[in-house]
C-alpha cells in the first residue's frame, strides 16, 4: 500500500464490514494479542501472580524450546492444527480460554510463549547455520585449502 493510499484510508476510516472481514480471517491472532496484553497487565500489576514468576516461566519455556525443539515443535504443531481445524465457534472459545488463562495464571500463558520463542530461535539459528555453510567463502580455494 502506497503512502498516499494509507493516509487516505486513515482519513476516511475503516468500515465495520472491513473490521469483520479482518477479524474473521485473523481470529486466532486477535485473541493471542489480547491474551498477551491482558496477561502482561495481570502480571505487571500483581493481579494474581507477579512478574517474577511470569518471567521465570517465560525463561523456562524458552530454554525448553531451545533444548527440546523437536518434541516441543511437534506438540505445538498439533495444538495449533487442532485449534485451526475446528469450526469458528470452537476457535472463539479457545481464544476466550487463552484470555482467561492469561488473566488468572499469566505465567502459564507466557511459559507457552517461551516455548514458541525457544523453538523459533532454534529453527532460525539452524536455518542461518545451514545457509552460511552453503555460501561460498571468499578466502577458501575450491579444494578446501585456505589462502591469504
Amino acid at each position: 500500500m502506497s503512502q498516499n493510499k494509507f493516509v487516505d484510508k486513515l482519513k476516511e476510516g475503516v468500515s465495520v464490514h472491513e473490521i469483520e472481514g479482518f477479524a474473521g480471517k485473523h481470529t486466532s491472532e486477535i485473541f493471542s494479542v489480547l491474551a498477551i496484553l491482558i496477561g502482561t497487565f495481570s502480571s505487571a500489576y500483581d493481579f494474581f501472580t507477579g512478574p517474577k514468576v511470569t518471567l521465570l516461566f517465560l525463561a523456562i519455556g524458552a530454554i525448553g524450546g531451545i533444548l527440546f525443539s523437536a518434541p516441543v515443535e511437534k506438540g505445538l504443531k498439533q495444538l495449533y492444527q487442532f485449534t485451526l481445524k475446528k469450526e469458528k465457534m470452537t476457535e472463539i472459545l479457545i481464544g476466550a480460554l487463552k484470555i482467561v488463562v492469561a488473566l488468572f495464571v499469566p505465567f502459564l500463558y507466557f511459559g507457552l510463549m517461551g516455548l514458541l520463542a525457544g523453538t523459533s530461535y532454534h529453527y532460525y539459528l539452524r536455518r542461518a547455520q545451514i545457509a552460511s555453510e552453503n555460501m561460498p567463502h571468499p578466502h577458501k580455494k575450491e579444494d578446501g585449502e585456505e589462502h591469504d
